[in-house]
């Protein structure tokens, strides 16, 4: 069990899983193509069978060497899911699953320290996100309400209700044709609806959207300093033990000076 363990906790075996990955992304891709299909479709298909028995094999040895253990880690869970859900028969109602497989592509998530970094940073980020998610729905909200009010009656199919409103100050928010699409028109009617529209893009677009992004990185500042961190302490862990075999194996030869003296 200890040279299974050494086996795939080995840089090569992660290399070849990773490589692996990578190849079953293409052939997921390649099989979209009718061309790619019509030319080499069986080869394609048994090298996707084969890729995942070897994922079957991976977790399979994973879970024989760390057993309880195995569901502790939210990644290696996370990689049983992705890979179950290829083992699904994907026949009748359920053909739909077909369309899943390229989700195995994202084990190079858990594959990765970088990209673990950036998933694991943006996860802790979600508790804060939700204060700024809450706030830019009220922005919207109120928004949305005034601009029912104020347009609706000109233009109701794009402020005839809260809905189609919120919809709306939606694509605003974006950028997306603004200008042209939406507020200009308003504006041939409306003169002065630029004074609703700039305050409602500098509130969201430039204002709030900005704060989920200070949130991320935040949060991933300080996931990478948790790391380096847990490093710093590995290595003083490292430095300390082999100071405490020095200062034995220090002992042991003046022990045997002693000895060979007398």
């Amino acid at each position: 069990m200890d040279k299974l363990k050494a086996i795939i906790e080995s840089r090569r075996f992660e290399a070849f899983i990773t490589t692996l990955i990578a190849i079953n992304a293409v052939t997921l891709g390649l099989e979209t193509s009718s061309t790619a299909m019509a030319a080499a479709g069986p080869l394609l298909n048994a090298i996707d069978q084969f890729i995942l028995a070897v994922f079957v094999v991976e977790l399979a040895a994973r879970v024989a060497v760390y057993r309880s253990r195995f569901f502790h880690d939210p990644w290696r869970v996370f990689d049983l899911a992705v890979v179950g859900i290829a083992l699904i028969p994907a026949t009748g109602s359920l053909s739909v699953l077909r369309a899943l497989r390229i989700l195995r592509v994202l084990r190079l998530i858990s594959v990765v320290p970088s990209l673990r970094r950036v998933v694991t940073g943006f996860v802790s980020a979600l508790p804060g996100m939700g204060s700024i998610i809450l706030l830019l729905g009220l922005v919207f909200y109120v928004f949305a309400v005034m601009a029912t009010k104020l347009y609706g009656a000109s233009f109701p199919d794009r402020f005839g209700d809260i809905g189609a409103s919120l919809y709306t100050l939606f694509q605003v928010m974006t950028l997306e044709g603004w200008s042209d699409g939406v507020v200009r028109p308003v504006m041939e009617v409306y003169p002065s609806a630029w004074l609703f529209f700039i305050p409602f893009i500098i509130a969201t677009s430039f204002t709030v959207l900005n704060l989920f992004i200070g949130v991320i990185v935040s949060a991933m500042e300080e996931e990478h300093e948790a790391e380096a961190t847990a490093e710093r302490h590995e290595m003083q862990e490292d430095q300390e033990t082999i100071l405490r075999e020095l200062r034995a194996l220090r002992e042991d030869v003046k022990a045997l000076r002693k000895s060979a003296r007398s």
